[in-house]
């Protein structure tokens, strides 16, 4: 586990982190998330011992965290870099002996993730003659390669083609079932919503929402339902379950009044007319993310 205890840190009088507690579960895929300057990045790097927090500590498994934890820590940051001079198998040989492997561990590593990603032909070339994204990609491997416990990676999707997102999605996957904790930030809530367990919004370096995403989700308020059905279109006008919102011959979009429960919403719509379909509709974490950060300006 790994936990944040009030911790904050200014830079020249602004205050890029303010009074964070956090507890991110062993085990859990947890989205860090926040608009350009919330302090997302900041955050990363007090964990990784880039920057020192100027108040608070950071514990991992309930202890803090020490020079060798590092090497259990797999890092992707957001700013990439390279040995643009270097050739690829050896880069990623090299950052993976930094790690503890041995040679010949790192280079049957090297082998495998460069054939997973389609990169073996590109071996013996230098990093500068990769293009953006299999950069990306080397840096994704770099960061996983010596089955770290946690992973955190920063914008890890960014400069990826919809291929490649989902061959990254795919490893975290694996990786998060073998026990790795993965931190991971990004602007894409779609990647969120389909891959962690639990989030942090933050905006102006504070907290404004936390927990686990399909909670957050299913208590956040607003709540829509579609319902298709076959009957006389007029009985639906002026349902005493349902604000109608778009009603045609077939099919009702409308929120749910307050403190309704869906089974007096379906006892209403049968009682009227032959329900056929009813789907709720949550509301997405963008919707979330949005109204969040709209509230803290």
């Amino acid at each position: 586990m790994l936990t944040l205890k009030n911790i904050n840190k200014t830079f020249n009088q602004t205050k890029a982190v303010q009074a964070m507690d956090l507890e991110i579960a062993s085990g859990s895929v947890f989205g860090l998330l926040g608009p350009n300057g919330a302090g997302k990045s900041t955050t990363i790097r007090m964990i990784m011992d880039i920057i020192k927090p100027d108040e608070g500590e950071i514990l991992l498994d309930n202890h803090p965290l020490k020079k060798t934890d590092y090497h259990k820590i797999g890092y992707l940051p957001e700013e990439r870099g390279l040995y643009q001079k270097n050739k690829l198998k050896e880069t990623i040989v090299y950052f993976a002996e930094l790690k503890g492997l041995s040679v010949h561990e790192a280079r049957h590593r090297a082998e495998t993730y460069l054939k997973r990603f389609d990169l073996e032909e590109y071996a013996d070339r230098k990093i500068q003659e990769l293009s953006k994204g299999n950069q990306q990609k080397v840096q994704f491997i770099i960061s996983i390669i010596s089955d770290p416990k946690l992973v955190i990676l920063d914008e890890p999707f960014s400069g990826l083609d919809p291929v490649n997102q989902i061959l990254l999605k795919d490893i975290i996957n694996e990786i998060n079932e073998k026990g790795a904790t993965v931190i991971f930030s990004t602007h894409q809530m779609e990647q969120v919503e389909k891959m962690c367990d639990d989030i942090c919004l933050i905006n102006k370096g504070r907290i404004v929402l936390h927990g686990n995403l399909k909670n957050i989700k299913a208590n956040y308020g607003l709540r829509t339902v579609t319902v298709d059905y076959s009957g006389e279109k007029d009985l639906l006008q002026n349902l005493q379950t349902v604000k109608v919102m778009e009603l045609d011959e077939k099919q009702l979009y409308g929120e749910l009044l307050e403190k309704v429960s869906i089974n007096e919403v379906l006892k209403e719509l049968i009682s009227l007319v032959s329900v056929t379909g009813f789907r709720i509709n949550e509301p997405s974490l963008e919707q979330i993310f949005i109204e969040q950060v709209k509230k803290t300006e």
